[in-house]
């Protein structure tokens, strides 16, 4: 409810502006259009609800495959199978958990569930995530790796864990007290430096740089238009023809509507931190600090989601700065991260659907209206549902106690677990700051700024060149900022289909593109979701996850993927290299 406040403070500039178009929503529109237009069917074609009905059903009946009967096609890596004895090459071959060469998967979830649909993102973002992706997954990660650096062969090279210096997983019950949840210094200092696999000490190193070149960015760029939006808000002059036919046809929602509510939220939002004894650990000033940080942000993250089509996240800086301030409590840290984080994640989402309803010409005070009410039943739905599935699933969120196919992995659960151990417990100054051992990732923050400028300069020194402006270094820089949560095999999938459908198809069949692309998306998300929510309601909520076999394993069979390949170092399932 926190985001709804920022998105009324931010709507001129990222509803009402022209310039701020939100590729994600050109997917409802289209299938809306396809659902209510009247259209009549050309001789041997289709309309564009005919074509939609025959995606559904098409995704609908194939994701029964990767959904229950060969969850093993969600990343298919060939090279693990041929070399099924050697560590090196299933780190280079996985796609789940190495570098994923030759990998990929025959699932449309496994395109479209981390980088939101590769339809939906404009071709030049899916060239500047791949570019980004390939530097460094491709050259930054290897050369780290095998040159040791943070020693980095001790641990998994993609993992979202923590370790002990012996490569071991780190037992946070011997430096967290349980009965106060704080850090407990006299166990930490018995026990063991809290270490990271490489690309995870880098991905921290670049969600730095990618904060700092979205602020640069944000105004070297759009510094100007955004100023000269700011005068056109305050005058009410946007000119485009949405913008018009809302203006004459129906009221906006009043600013005080979203102060109001701002207002409330707030006062609801500190009471669970000062009441219930403070158990949640982040005093009031913390709940105000988390608002200012999300209100900061909003803007120039709004910018570069409503352009692109890709969010950026506060959470990185969100932890850096809450856990320097109050360090040792972890469930401060967690709650600071969801009011900042959180919050500015559902503005941006609130934004979308306005922008959605400046689109479809829908009455902005229903609008406004029904997305709280939906809120309200959403957000309880999500609780209710929550609670049952962590008190009925059995290991839910432990992976090497579920059964085979279950799918209660809960890959970004884990990261936010232990992205609370990380600036909580141990606390950034024990990690990134001088008593840790990755202090050198804040030199990031100035990479991040600077990365702009170049690019600046030079589409100031060669204007005609239209391509140079196209080249965005936030998405570069933060290319690979999805992983470790989505895999290696994500990535390839979605820069592959982004890249066939909004460049080759887009160029060669730009009618088809223009009639049929954004429905083509619609078809195959719905078919998956739909699936996905009958598989469970038929078969995995009575137990049921398929049949016992080879390919029933939501993995990629790359089991050694995950070792490590420094001498001496002992893993349970993991072969032992020899000084």
């Amino acid at each position: 409810m926190l985001g709804y406040g920022w998105a009324g403070i931010f709507r001129k500039f990222l509803v009402d502006s022209p310039y701020m178009w939100w590729p994600n929503n050109l997917i409802q529109v289209s299938l809306f259009r396809a659902l209510h237009d009247v259209e009549v069917r050309s001789k041997g074609g289709l309309t564009r609800l005919q074509f939609f009905l025959v995606v559904f059903v098409s995704s609908f009946a194939y994701s029964i495959v990767p959904n229950y009967f060969f969850p093993s096609v969600t990343a298919l890596s060939f090279v693990c199978w041929v070399w099924k004895d050697s560590v090196t090459a299933q780190i280079i071959g996985a796609g789940r958990g190495g570098l994923g060469i030759g990998s990929f998967a025959l699932d449309w979830s496994t395109v479209a569930s981390f980088l939101q649909s590769p339809l939906a993102t404009p071709a030049f973002a899916v060239i500047n995530i791949m570019v980004g992706f390939v530097i460094v997954v491709y050259i930054l990660l290897p050369i780290a790796y095998w040159s040791n650096s943070y020693e980095a062969r001790r641990f998994p090279i993609i993992s979202s864990h923590v370790f002990t210096d012996d490569g071991e997983k780190y037992d946070v019950s011997r430096v967290l007290n349980y009965t106060t949840f704080e850090f407990n210094q006299q166990g930490y200092d018995g026990y063991s430096k809290i270490n990271l696999s490489v690309f995870f000490v880098y991905s921290y190193g670049l969600s730095f740089a990618t904060l700092a070149a979205t602020m640069s960015h944000v105004v070297i760029f759009h510094g100007r238009t955004i100023w000269q939006q700011a005068i056109s808000a305050v005058q009410d002059k946007f000119s485009d023809v949405h913008y018009r036919l809302m203006k004459k046809n129906y009221e906006p929602v009043p600013q005080w509507w979203f102060y109001t509510l701002l207002t409330i939220v707030i006062g609801l939002a500190m009471l669970p931190c000062e009441g219930f004894g403070r158990q949640l650990q982040l005093p009031y000033w913390g709940v105000l600090l988390a608002i200012g940080l999300a209100l900061f942000f909003t803007l120039p993250i709004g910018v570069i989601m409503a352009t692109t089509n890709q969010q950026l996240g506060l959470n990185v800086i969100a932890e850096l700065i809450i856990g320097y301030i109050y360090s040792g409590k972890p469930l401060a840290n967690v709650v600071f991260k969801t009011y900042g984080y959180i919050s500015t994640a559902q503005a941006i989402l609130f934004l979308q659907d306005f922008k959605l309803g400046h689109y479809m010409k829908i009455p902005p005070k229903s609008m406004f209206v029904v997305q709280l009410v939906g809120t309200v039943i959403a957000s309880s739905v999500y609780f209710g549902t929550a609670w049952w599935l962590l008190t009925t699933v059995k290991h839910i969120c432990d992976p090497s106690k579920l059964p085979e196919g279950s799918p209660w992995t809960c890959p970004a659960d884990d990261i936010f677990y232990n992205a609370s151990i990380i600036w909580g417990v141990v606390g950034p100054l024990r990690m990134f700051g001088r008593l840790g051992l990755y202090s050198k990732m804040n030199y990031f923050f100035l990479i991040g700024i600077l990365a702009p400028f170049p690019v600046w300069v030079l589409s100031r020194i060669f204007p005609e060149q239209n391509w140079i402006k196209l080249i965005n270094m936030p998405l570069i820089i933060g290319g690979s900022g999805a992983l470790p949560a989505a895999r290696v095999v994500n990535y390839w999938c979605w820069g592959v289909v982004g890249m066939f459908f909004n460049f080759v198809v887009y160029r060669r069949f730009k009618g088809w593109w223009a009639r049929h692309n954004y429905i083509l998306s619609a078809g195959l998300d719905a078919g998956v979701a739909f699936m996905a929510i009958l598989c469970y309601f038929t078969l995995q909520m009575s137990g049921i996850n398929g049949p016992s076999w080879w390919g029933a394993q939501l993995d990629d069979h790359c089991p050694l993927a995950s070792c490590p390949t420094a001498p001496g170092i002992e893993v349970e399932g993991c072969p032992v290299f020899q000084y």
